[in-house]
């Protein structure tokens, strides 16, 4: 799976991950729709650090379409509301 962590670049993700993926996308949702811009925030942190930590980077001269599309570390929880509606950045 390819994720792109805009401003960052993109990284393979072992499809493995998903399920832990969808589950901060999840309570990042929850956040965002309780306003709680702490929890916003360190959520955000953990899902891109976590996409760092276990992905691989994909070379910039490689060009892959991306699987999930994440938001920048500096997103703000007003510019998530926009982001992080229904059923979040990740399906299921």
């Amino acid at each position: 799976m390819i994720v792109r962590i805009l401003t960052e670049g993109q990284y393979r993700v072992e499809s493995s991950l998903y399920d832990q993926l969808n589950a901060l996308d999840n309570a990042i949702v929850e956040a965002v729709a309780a306003g709680d811009e702490a929890r916003f925030q360190s959520l955000l942190t953990e899902l891109l650090d976590t996409v760092r930590r276990h992905g691989i980077p994909v070379s910039p001269d490689e060009f892959v379409e991306s699987d999930v599309i994440l938001p920048p570390p500096d997103t703000t929880l007003e510019e998530a509301r926009h982001l992080f509606a229904g059923d979040g950045l990740l399906p299921g």
